[in-house]
């Protein structure tokens, strides 16, 4: 699935760029595998804001993903491959041998009618799972676990992948798409190939409505504002601000990192992502 582009027929339509959606599922999700999803509009349970920015949307319904695929040795078939709300990838009903249906995420060059399994040890094939200790090295993967059982935590959103670089005492080895390289156990499940939709990365909104409808509100810019709005606000004209970006409340951010020191898993680091300079 490419990317569609639209005609200037209208303002928003200008410089839209959607994914093209032409093959997925049509009809309704299926029912039994979703739930209700509330929002919160960025309200704590005092009611007062402390998410900004968040707000409307479009009503959803959640689709429950089965993250940990522990159905071993049971084949199931891809019934369809659908759009999900709640993400930027798509998703895949399967329906297995038993006549039980669940939700996966989606991988690329995954179709209706594919056959799929989740085992000790099956083929390297896309929409495939297995323990990392019985995978080949090099392998391309997603849906990855950081414990044994917890479910799938690395790499589940559109067009990510990591590879599996090594295997040493009791570890596997992954590079992930941020450059880093760590270890997690490899009894750990992961599924075979990368996550759908890498287009998403190249679309264009076109309207600050299509962000409404997503749940998004309008962002104002901290030197937009007065003094006693924002630490970055007022000067004469259009000023930069004069000083590394900071909250409205003085927290270092863009670029400032916000990860502790002495983290207890900063073991299983072996090398740390790449930083933009």
């Amino acid at each position: 699935m490419g990317l569609k582009k639209f005609r200037p027929m209208t303002p928003g339509t200008r410089r839209l760029i959607i994914t093209d959606r032409s093959e997925l599922w049509k009809g309704q999700p299926e029912k039994g595998l979703t739930e209700g999803l509330t929002k919160s509009g960025g309200r704590n349970n005092h009611g007062r804001m402390t998410a900004r920015h968040r707000g409307g949307g479009h009503k959803r319904r959640y689709r429950m993903i089965d993250w940990k695929r522990d159905k071993f040795d049971m084949v199931g078939t891809v019934e369809r491959i659908e759009y999900d709300p709640n993400r930027t990838a798509f998703i895949a009903l399967v329906k297995y041998e038993d006549g039980e249906k669940r939700y996966i995420v989606a991988p690329q060059r995954l179709s209706a009618g594919d056959k799929i399994v989740a085992g000790e040890k099956t083929d390297v094939k896309p929409g495939n799972a297995m323990r990392m200790k019985n995978m080949p090295v090099g392998t391309i993967i997603h849906n990855i676990e950081m414990k044994p059982g917890k479910g799938a935590q690395i790499c589940r959103s559109a067009g990510t992948y990591a590879q599996l670089v090594g295997r040493d005492q009791g570890y596997a080895q992954i590079k992930l798409p941020s450059g880093e390289l760590r270890v997690v156990r490899q009894e750990c499940m992961a599924t075979i190939g990368a996550v759908s939709n890498p287009d998403n990365m190249n679309t264009n909104k076109g309207k600050a409505g299509r962000s409404r409808w997503l749940g998004k509100r309008p962002h104002t810019r901290g030197v937009a504002m007065n003094p006693v709005d924002h630490p970055l606000g007022g000067g004469e004209g259009k000023s930069a601000g004069g000083r590394h970006p900071v909250t409205p409340w003085g927290k270092p951010t863009m670029g400032y990192k916000t990860r502790k020191k002495g983290k207890t898993t900063d073991k299983y680091i072996i090398r740390r992502r790449k930083s933009k300079k």
